[in-house]
């Protein structure tokens, strides 16, 4: 469904991949939501409340050393999604030096709920986290300094929202 990768196309998860799943799994219970392997990637999802323990576990454990945060990023799935599916998609990206490999660690939240900040794990979270609430206008618990960055002063509503007008005579933009 939209985007939604088609059962065909997903790949087995085989060797050191099982056995990190099995960690995560073992680690986090029932927080643990599934995984998936997509065009040579792993994803896993956890329930939204077990992000940083998840994350920590993944920096942290000596044989997964997940140390770098490359990327936090966002996906509204405003029409493609079952009703009973939360409308946005948190996607943390992180990666192994030491083990050269890439893990995405996603959770899946509605507009009225928030995201634990990861910037208990990862300083460097702070202005990602802040590009996302900007944008998404998803919202991070316990961030610093939870604040826009990238539109100006004012601005009403989130510019990548499936839902945000188009053309600019719809634009409210900024407040009066």
């Amino acid at each position: 469904m939209g985007l939604t990768p088609h059962p065909e196309d997903l790949e087995p998860i085989v060797g050191i991949e099982e056995s990190i799943v099995a960690k995560l799994k073992s680690r986090l219970g029932d927080a643990y939501q599934g995984e998936q392997r997509f065009r040579g990637e792993l994803s896993v999802r956890v329930a939204p409340g077990q992000v940083v323990e998840a994350l920590r576990f993944l920096r942290t454990d000596p044989e997964l050393l997940y140390e770098f945060l490359t990327d936090i990023t966002a996906v509204d799935r405003h029409q493609h999604r079952p009703p009973d599916e939360a409308r946005f998609e948190v996607v943390y990206i992180v990666y192994s030096p030491t083990f050269n490999r890439r893990l995405f660690l996603k959770t899946r939240v509605n507009e009225e709920d928030r995201v634990p900040s990861a910037t208990a794990v990862w300083r460097g979270a702070n202005f990602m986290e802040r590009e996302i609430f900007d944008m998404f206008g998803v919202t991070f618990a316990g961030h610093p300094n939870l604040e826009r960055l990238l539109t100006p002063e004012g601005w009403l509503g989130h510019p990548l929202r499936k839902d945000f007008p188009t053309q600019s005579a719809q634009f409210p933009n900024v407040e009066n």
